[in-house]
């Protein structure tokens, strides 16, 4: 999943949503040095992904994408979930999209300290260019994949993408909606758990 789906997954909780979204900046367990909530945001991102990686619905989706992007296909699915957990947003929470990335932006300033430094680079682009509003719309997801392909050399052609998207847009949405409901479950069950552990100590 993508930077909405993964700040969206860490319920509300300050320091795992923060470990959630710098997870992908962190290679193997070099997170030890980071506060004990922050790490658990972590290996519940990297729990996602596992989950999403396994799972038959995103394989769906990536398939249809496979033969044109290779091993691309599973970023770009991602990136087209995350779109429709945008346009669909009213649909998972009550706190109203715009107002949700602003308080995520606004987070991302209060414990700019930690940040790695890749995060700290990207940080002022996502947010003056308001990168996670934007996944609401289709121009917003075609200025994503256009910076991915850039970011690969224009190797990976993914800029063309949203060719595909908007031509199976409704079954991508369809194996979207049928994935997401699993994975907020999932999701609750591994943060719970990863709770317990420190009420165990």
């Amino acid at each position: 999943m993508n930077f909405l789906a993964h700040i969206y997954l860490s319920f509300d909780d300050d320091d795992i949503t923060i470990g959630n979204f710098i997870a992908d900046s962190i290679r193997g367990n070099k997170y030890k040095h980071f506060p004990d909530r922050v790490q658990k945001g972590i290996l519940l991102h990297r729990a996602i992904d596992t989950f999403t990686d396994t799972h038959p619905v995103p394989k769906q989706s990536s398939k249809r994408l496979h033969e044109n992007y290779s091993h691309y296909s599973r970023v770009i699915v991602d990136i087209f979930y995350d779109h429709f957990l945008a346009k669909n947003w009213k649909r998972y929470a009550d706190k109203p999209l715009a107002e949700f990335v602003d308080d995520f932006y606004d987070l991302l300033e209060d414990r700019y300290d930690i940040l790695p430094d890749g995060v700290k680079r990207m940080m002022p682009y996502m947010i003056s260019d308001n990168w996670i509003f934007n996944y609401s719309k289709m121009e917003g997801i075609a200025k994503v994949l256009n910076g991915m392909n850039r970011r690969t050399q224009n190797r990976s052609k993914m800029n063309f993408a949203i060719l595909d998207l908007e031509e199976h847009y409704e079954a991508f949405e369809e194996e979207f909606t049928l994935f997401f409901e699993e994975l907020i479950a999932f999701s609750k069950q591994k943060y719970r758990s990863l709770l317990e552990k420190d009420r165990d100590k």
